[in-house]
């Protein structure tokens, strides 16, 4: 089961919102202590939208790009090509859109 995360400024939780959002999880993602609270208890005394979430996650494991490790490589190993081209034409340091394949 993924984490429940209450989004905020710090880095921790911008990553675990970023990731349940990546898997398809949004509802997971709470803006305030109280609703934290509130969905963390409804979570635990609700085995059936338990369930609902681990078979959610389950389907996204095939799915979502996050979990596509081949892809992954595919495409930073693109990045990496883009950035030595861009090194070896000797233009000056730049930010570089290498599009998702």
């Amino acid at each position: 089961m993924p984490v429940l995360t209450l989004s905020g400024r710090h880095f921790a939780s911008r990553v675990g919102a970023s990731l349940l959002t990546a898997i398809g999880l949004p509802e997971l993602i709470t803006t305030s202590l109280a609703d934290y609270g509130a969905l963390a208890l409804s979570l635990a005394r609700d085995e059936a939208t338990r369930a609902g979430l681990r078979a959610k996650l389950a389907a996204a494991w095939h799915t979502a790009p996050l979990f596509d490790t081949p892809r992954f490589v595919r495409n930073l190993e693109r990045a990496y090509r883009a950035m030595w081209q861009h090194h070896e034409s000797g233009a000056p340091p730049q930010a570089l859109d290498v599009p998702a394949g």
